[in-house]
């Protein structure tokens, strides 16, 4: 289950990115707003894997709850998990 978590984390993190770097700056510099709608709907499916991910390793004791705590607030970094 971590090979998935990590693969999770790491779309997640570049989804994160592309909704930042790309589709924000389409809608608000260019105002074409459609690419937000998209990766910002699958950037939150991808988060809510992760957190979902997360709870299964915390409860299979893959992960300790300090491990999990420090995971999670790593989610709001792109690529945070890198620091686990």
């Amino acid at each position: 289950m971590k090979v998935w978590f990590e693969r999770i984390a790491i779309i997640e993190g570049v989804s994160f990115l592309i909704l930042l770097g790309i589709a924000m700056p389409l809608k608000y510099l260019l105002g074409i707003p459609e690419m937000v709608k998209y990766v910002g709907w699958a950037h939150g499916v991808l988060f809510i894997l992760y957190f979902m991910l997360l709870t299964a390793l915390l409860f299979s004791g893959e992960f300790s709850l300090k491990k999990s705590l420090k995971a999670a607030f790593l989610a709001f970094i792109p690529l945070g998990w890198k620091w686990l």
